[in-house]
């Protein structure tokens, strides 16, 4: 009986535990896709609706939207992605990462279709807010045309104080966003479910034989009208790069009991309602609701916009954190906003990007009709991205046949290549503003990770290597640097080679200490690494001894923190006589390098704006010894 008892407990709390992380999974991981219905029917009707538009065509429409939901966002994402992590991570990057451990002669190609969706995903993370927030605000034009005037400023101030409150960190604010986006979608399904009786005959869209009738009876308009039915499913990346916040049973858990019923309840219900209302097609989502409950649907609107952008932005910063780690881009400061949650970062400079970017984009089209046609590129690009990736991992991983994985994604793939070609369409239209962007930031990480391969092969050239510089500095001759207490930590990338600081330390100041550790931090291609394998210790002689320290790319890099695991190796040290040496190198450009003049600048200035490293591995300011010296690139 006790042993009933115990196994009914634990039922209970993992039933708990699955409903209060699904319930997390819809403020967060849903906020963005949950948006979609404010705009995505009202614009994929636009290019229709110049001749006047027929009820097959609405069923279409609809058609359309419900399927693009079930094979993309249902099949894709939500039953074979989640399966597709790296130790419980997902997003790009991290797929990047766990396929570039099996990669056989073609690491060139992960990398540049990794950090090009990791790109397009930055240009999601800057139009998402723009274009939520705006065409929730707009709703207030229906409430009273004279406050069409103040849609944009209200917009602005709404992003403004969103970015504003960044550095404050989500963690209290976050209990609010499952609750908020659950009534957002429980509002949506009701009021959809309402319409569906103003014409039944909207069940028909279940029936994909509508959507390819649409298609076939569309020509060259249907491919026009596909950009804007793509946009039902923005927010699915998202998804997949939330994997490791909340877990894969409670994202799917949440998709099939409340998002994907609620979703498709109100597109079916938009498309009854225009069936019964050819009038309602200027805006159905608001017009659905009855005069009374129009300003609080613009309110509850408002505040899912507002959750679905934190989202997104949130995504840019652990996004952002990968790539330092993977190092794609130069270091910056992270801050952690939360004590118990190691997700919840905030990252200064890429907050201000975003936020000069978002109000760019707000004041460049002043209108979510006109940043619609410039939304859907960096999403379905990002989409293809991944399923290219998809099919390494299925090859590498999963060990299917090229064949088999081949056949599995060929059909997933020539969907999302037609959507992708649908909104190249609009590239003249405000399409290339996304293109612009994720094409500055692959230039960038590109930049950045070919810049630091040239200076690591530039210095190896002068570098002396470890094991001869110990075996001369050993020897007792009156030339010897004078012994002095205490220890020294050298940090270095390279654990074969001298590092320059410690080089320059004997010329200039003719010391060694007592105890000399050559320290090397290394970022694994996991999430986290266990503290067991944390550390390892390598004596190189009387006085020398090599450490590593190892760290998954989503942890923190605290190197006083992990010091301590030294200690509980055997290794004796007081940190109150510990100093922390650091090469400072200046980097002067080279035309005759390996990268052309501007990209030697680029590097140059990346590498300028990078965090100090004593504040970026967490080192104790007051035992810091920087040492500097001139390097041509």
């Amino acid at each position: 009986m006790s042993q009933l008892s115990a196994s009914a407990v634990h039922g209970s709390e993992n039933v708990r535990r699955l409903l209060v992380l699904g319930l997390g999974s819809i403020g967060v991981v849903y906020g963005d896709i949950g948006t979609s219905p404010l705009y995505a029917f009202r614009e994929a009707l636009r290019p229709v609706s110049h001749d006047g538009v027929t009820d097959v065509e609405i069923i279409g429409l609809i058609s359309l939207m419900i399927w693009a939901l079930t094979i993309i966002v249902t099949i894709k994402y939500v039953l074979f992605l989640l399966r597709a992590d790296n130790q419980g991570e997902g997003g790009t990057l991290s797929l990047l990462a766990l396929l570039m451990k099996t990669a056989n002669g073609h690491t060139a190609i992960l990398f540049f279709m990794g950090i090009a969706g990791a790109a397009l995903f930055i240009g999601d993370a800057m139009i998402t807010p723009a274009l939520s927030v705006l065409s929730a605000v707009e709703g207030l034009k229906l409430v009273t045309p004279d406050l069409s005037d103040y849609v944009v400023p209200i917009a602005v101030v709404i992003l403004l104080l969103l970015f504003a409150v960044q550095s404050k960190g989500t963690a209290a604010v976050s209990n609010f966003f499952g609750p908020i986006t659950l009534a957002w979608f429980l509002v949506m399904g009701a009021v959809g479910l309402m319409h569906i009786a103003d014409d039944l005959s909207i069940f028909a869209a279940f029936n994909p034989l509508y959507a390819a009738t649409f298609m076939l009876n569309e020509g060259f308009v249907g491919i026009i009208v596909l950009g804007a039915v793509f946009l039902t499913v923005t927010g699915a990346e998202a998804l997949y790069a939330d994997l490791g916040h909340f877990g894969r049973r409670p994202i799917q858990w949440a998709w099939f009991t409340v998002v994907f019923p609620a979703l498709t309840l109100n597109y079916l219900g938009q498309g009854a309602f225009v069936l019964k209302n050819p009038d309602a097609m200027s805006d159905p989502f608001f017009l659905m609701f009855p005069k009374w409950a129009l300003l609080p649907a613009v309110i509850l609107a408002t505040a899912a916009t507002i959750i679905a952008s934190q989202a997104v932005i949130t995504g840019a910063f652990s996004l952002t954190r990968q790539a330092i780690h993977l190092g794609f881009l130069p270091r910056m400061a992270i801050f952690h906003t939360s004590e118990t949650h190691t997700g919840q970062i905030y990252l200064p400079n890429v907050n201000t990007l975003l936020m000069f970017g978002v109000m760019a984009l707000v004041f460049m089209f002043g209108s979510s009709e006109a940043l619609a046609t410039a939304y859907g590129i960096s999403v379905t690009g990002a989409m293809v991205v991944t399923t290219i990736l998809s099919f390494e991992f299925l090859r590498a991983r999963w060990n299917w046949s090229a064949w088999w994985a081949a056949g599995a994604l060929l059909p997933l793939f020539a969907l999302e290549f037609v959507f992708l070609g649908a909104n190249m369409l609009k590239i003249h239209d405000g399409g290339y503003v996304p293109i612009l962007i994720a094409a500055t930031f692959i230039i960038v990480m590109w930049t950045w990770k070919r810049g630091t391969e040239l200076l690591h092969v530039k210095t190896r050239h002068i570098d002396i290597p470890l094991a001869s510089f110990i075996k001369s500095i050993e020897r007792k001759s009156e030339h010897a640097p004078v012994a002095v207490p205490g220890t020294a930590i050298f940090l270095t990338s390279d654990p074969e080679s001298t590092p320059a600081a410690l080089l320059h330390n004997i010329k200039h100041n003719h010391v060694l200490h007592m105890q000399n550790f050559i320290l090397t931090i290394r970022t694994a291609n996991t999430p986290k690494v266990p503290k067991e394998e944390r550390v390892s210790v390598k004596p190189l002689s009387e006085r020398f001894t090599l450490l590593e320290m190892k760290f998954g790319f989503m942890e923190t890099q605290n190197v006083s923190q992990a010091l301590g695991l030294f200690r509980k190796s055997g290794l004796k040290f007081d940190i109150m006589s510990t100093s922390f040496y650091l090469g400072r190198r200046k980097l002067v450009p080279d035309a005759q390098s390996g990268m052309p003049y501007w990209q030697d600048r680029l590097f140059i200035a990346l590498a300028s704006a990078a965090i100090d490293p004593s504040d970026y591995f967490r080192l104790p300011t007051n035992r810091v010894v920087e040492l500097g010296s001139h390097v041509i690139i």
